[in-house]
């Protein structure tokens, strides 16, 4: 039986290189493509995939926001992102959005077409790089979880939303908008938050944030 794959990248190039990738092999059929995720939920539902791959710096909507809309429409459908980026931030957001597995795009092969199987399989593939990436987060929680619980960080209650927004997994954008504040105020709490936790990174709040029980 094919998997169905549905595909969202705004770079028309790549959608046409992976199609032509599943085309190839006939474990696989192309439900649908898309160039933009503004629709997400409607084109995965008229297109019925078994996996999902989605592309995180697109117009509008982007990937994570995507991601985190459709793990709640379709929690039985797994995500693959696939992406140029690497950063630890990217990572920790997809993850926390509700993506099942995490790809670079220089990796559009038979690396890609793997993943899918075992994405579909109910793995969780990830490349080597982002691998260790993972393991680095992993390992930075539990040294946060070793810290001692320390409830004199003088969060305000506005910092206290916006960190417990993060922690779900929100991005800056969708924070400004589900508490009716500005970007720019956004990061400015993130910044006041950054600072009062001793942090410097957004994997390093929401760790701190989790076994510290600040949310």
């Amino acid at each position: 039986m094919c998997i169905r794959v549905a595909i969202f990248d705004d770079n028309k190039n790549i959608r046409n290189s992976i199609i032509l990738l599943l085309n190839t092999d006939p474990s696989f059929e192309v439900a649908g493509n898309f160039s933009d995720a503004g629709n997400c939920v409607h084109n995965v539902l008229a297109s019925r995939p078994d996996v999902v791959l989605m592309d995180i710096e697109m117009p509008g909507t982007d990937g994570i926001a995507a991601v985190k809309l459709l793990s709640k429409e379709f929690p039985h459908i797994p995500i693959l992102i696939q992406t140029v980026f690497e950063d630890d931030e990217r990572v920790f957001e997809s993850i926390c959005a509700g993506a099942s597995g995490y790809i670079l795009k220089n990796q559009l092969t038979s690396s890609l077409t793997d993943a899918i199987k075992e994405l579909q399989s109910g793995g969780s593939p990830m490349s080597p790089s982002i691998a260790r990436r993972v393991l680095n987060l992993l390992q930075r929680g539990y040294q946060a979880k070793k810290e001692p619980v320390n409830d004199e960080y003088k969060l305000t209650l506005r910092e206290k939303e916006v960190l417990t927004a993060i922690v779900n997994g929100l991005s800056y954008k969708m924070i400004g908008h589900e508490l009716g504040i500005s970007y720019e105020t956004v990061r400015s709490h993130m910044k006041n938050i950054y600072e009062k936790l001793h942090v410097a990174s957004l994997t390093e709040v929401v760790a701190k944030a989790i076994h510290q029980k600040l949310v």
